[in-house]
């Protein structure tokens, strides 16, 4: 009995003894969860395979590299129009560095623009410099005033619309002032600029003018052409053609001509005698 006895306090306190060493080992597992997070994953560089390159990136003035370059390599005609352009809108002189510069022709460099720009009429090349070349040089209303009173017999607008940048209103502030006439050519259908002159002032007498109003002007258009030409004039306009195409819907028919038929007779030299079917109509 005395031995079974100590053998289960022996084995109470093994049992106690392994519970306890438990506990233990629980208790720092926990803590050890808490307190340590995982290490990171390490991946072995690989030499093997290549990473993309980065894009490149350009700068921002590529894009205006790309303009100029594809200015310079168009057509010379083109080229000479982005100067003239330049010239006639700004109306100064520039060097063909400021040309370069101001609009990317590189008139230095290219020797067909050069020679282009140097004998264009529209352009005056003095040596170094460029500028727009008008018809005629005037810069101003007062300028241009006093070169249309040197022409009594008028001078078309088409010769004074490239003089300055405002000359079109100089034109209309002249002709409100009643300094000039501005009048139509009936042939051409273009403007003619005529000076009022103001030194050749010109009276009316009032019976005159009475007896131009008094004068009737026929009601048709056909009596008027008839009047016209009676007097030497040709008319602009043709009524009679014209109403005959409004009746025949606008097609105006010409009458075909008739054409001569030719007959052989014993004059004609015949050089196919050979085939005589061939006159078998001939007229004795």
């Amino acid at each position: 009995m005395g031995s079974l006895k100590e053998s289960l306090d022996r084995f109470k306190k093994q049992q106690e003894k392994c519970q306890s060493t438990l506990k233990s080992i629980a208790a720092g597992s926990k803590t050890t969860t808490k307190t340590t997070t995982p290490a990171p994953r390490v991946v072995p560089a690989n030499t093997s395979t290549k990473l993309p390159s980065p894009p490149i990136k350009f700068s921002n003035d590529t894009e205006r590299l790309q303009h100029i370059n594809n200015i310079r390599k168009g057509p010379v005609g083109a080229q000479i129009k982005r100067v003239i352009d330049l010239l006639f809108e700004s109306r100064q002189s520039f060097t063909a560095e400021q040309i370069n510069e101001a609009c990317y022709v590189d008139v230095k460099g290219n020797r067909a623009v050069f020679e282009s720009l140097t004998k264009n009429p529209k352009v005056s090349y003095e040596g170094k410099r460029f500028s727009y070349k008008s018809k005629h040089n005037v810069r101003d209303q007062k300028e241009l005033l006093r070169l249309i009173r040197t022409f009594a017999e008028g001078i078309a607008v088409a010769d004074l619309k490239d003089a300055y940048p405002t000359v079109m209103d100089d034109l209309q502030a002249l002709k409100a002032a009643r300094q000039i006439w501005l009048l139509s050519n009936f042939d051409s259908q273009e403007d003619i600029a005529y000076p009022n002159d103001p030194r050749v002032p010109i009276k009316v007498d009032d019976e005159l003018k009475q007896l131009f109003r008094s004068i009737e002007l026929p009601r048709d258009m056909l009596d008027i052409e008839r009047d016209l030409q009676k007097n030497g004039m040709k008319p602009a306009t043709n009524t009679a053609k014209r109403r005959v195409m409004a009746q025949n819907g606008n097609i105006y028919n010409k009458p075909k001509q008739k054409k001569k038929k030719t007959e052989i007779s014993k004059r004609t030299k015949l050089t196919n005698a050979h085939l005589p079917e061939l006159f078998r109509n001939l007229n004795g």
